[in-house]
């Protein structure tokens, strides 16, 4: 069965750091697509952004710039390094997995789509506060 445990989750202040984590077990695999996904209070859910099997990353519009994804696979776990944090990413942060090596393409501009994704976490909060 497959888990997928986030950590790192807290309460910082504008322009700082966070690093979550997100360990995963269960899966056959060494190496697939993983991704980040946030949901603010009253909104929706929104893709962050994800790596494939290969290391290549891809980001939303919105935190490309701040937030680095990666990941390492000997202890399978996958990271997010976000800096430069905003009020607007307040949200609860989930990671996922879509059981394959390489993650859909996206058109520039374009949105992540959690039907992708398999595998979810619980979510892990985080707080920008100014």
């Amino acid at each position: 069965q497959v888990h997928l445990v986030e950590s790192g989750g807290g309460s910082v202040q504008s322009g700082g750091s966070l690093r979550l984590s997100c360990v995963i077990s269960g899966y056959t695999r060494t190496r697939y697509c993983m991704g980040w996904f946030r949901q603010a209070p009253g909104k929706e859910r929104e893709g962050v952004g994800d790596i494939d099997g290969k290391g290549i990353t891809w980001y939303d519009d919105s935190v490309k710039g701040r937030f680095t994804i990666s990941q390492d696979n000997g202890n399978k776990t996958l990271y997010l390094q976000m800096n430069s944090l905003k009020l607007e990413d307040t949200a609860m942060y989930y990671c996922a997995a879509r059981r394959e090596y390489f993650c859909s393409y996206y058109d520039p501009g374009a949105r992540m789509r959690e039907t992708d994704f398999a595998d979810w976490g619980q979510g892990t909060q985080v707080t920008v506060s100014s």
